[in-house]
């Protein structure tokens, strides 16, 4: 079992555990860690005598080993590990068609980049598959998104009461159910050629669909939960303000719009991670004959990816 698993299942039992453990790892300040400094870091785990009883206490650690893929031992880009998810905040808080679509391409590319490494197939590449997946996926929830606002400007429809839905109340609903649609479209060949499950040794013991589809679901929630929680809060807290007039300047209150969202997103992303274990966790009775059939364990484990 990879060290970056073997941490997870000692480690983030609760989700107090993981969230404090991923508010240690989120800092951006590890992105400036160079891909020699990591592969040391890796390098000094492997060769310790760590078991799963004595799990590794350090977040450093911890960090040096998220930073590379558990399936495929690749270290992952510097803006696509955990702390670089970050990075979305900059353009998190527009509507327009164009950015939206930035925002997706790199959500998605975090989805590929950091999710299950298992799926393989003689007849096609899965990497080209879901490359056209996720160009599809990304174009789709750009257009959805920004759909909204652009009707209302197309057909003047300046009502407070449209304003309020269609710029306030649709947008996070819109972009959480758009977020989890693009990691269910990018990550389809999991759930369609399944991904490895392995024994309380770390033995793998088979390829599982139903471990594949659990693994896509979770991070679908996870991911929708932190995008529509993270554009609801701010919204209703800047109608709040507004209604207050408690700002006074257009350029105040767009630098507090910012500020809030920044936080919000600060708050939620540690808090969407450890909603699920990376290194999931599923029962004999939902796993296929053919995997039951080769061994006699009762629980299993797989790695759900983030």
């Amino acid at each position: 079992m990879d060290v970056n698993l073997r941490f997870w299942r000692a480690e983030g039992q609760s989700f107090l555990q993981r969230f404090l453990l991923w508010t240690d790892v989120l800092d951006p300040l590890l992105l400036l860690k160079s891909s020699d400094e990591i592969r040391r870091t890796r390098l000094s785990i492997q060769s310790t005598e760590k078991t799963l009883n004595e799990p590794i206490q350090n977040a450093q650690v911890f960090w040096g080993a998220s930073s590379v893929h558990p399936d495929t031992d690749n270290i992952i880009p510097v803006l696509f590990r955990p702390p670089g998810n970050l990075y979305h905040k900059f353009i998190f808080s527009y509507n327009l068609l164009f950015l939206q679509f930035l925002f997706h391409v790199y959500t998605t590319g975090f989805t590929l980049l950091n999710g299950n490494g298992t799926p393989k197939a003689e007849e096609y590449s899965i990497q080209q598959k879901q490359i056209f997946l996720s160009l599809g996926a990304v174009s789709y929830a750009a257009c959805v998104g920004a759909l909204p606002l652009v009707f209302m400007n197309r057909y003047t429809l300046k009502s407070p009461f449209t304003h309020l839905v269609v710029k306030k109340l649709l947008p996070a609903p819109l972009l959480g159910l758009m977020s989890a649609f693009t990691v269910v479209v990018a990550r389809s060949p999991e759930f369609d050629n399944g991904i490895k499950v392995m024994d309380r040794n770390g033995k793998v013991v088979g390829v599982s669909q139903k471990a594949g589809e659990k693994a896509v679901k979770e991070t679908a929630i996870s991911r929708g939960v932190l995008f529509g929680t993270t554009f609801f809060l701010p919204s209703v807290v800047m109608y709040l303000v507004e209604r207050a007039k408690m700002v006074k300047t257009p350029r105040t209150l767009a630098l507090m719009r910012m500020f809030v969202i920044t936080s919000v997103l600060t708050g939620m992303l540690p808090v969407s991670l450890s909603m699920f274990s990376q290194c999931g966790e599923i029962k004999r009775a939902d796993l296929e004959p053919e995997i039951l059939s080769s061994t006699e364990e009762t629980e299993f484990f797989y790695n759900r990816g983030i």
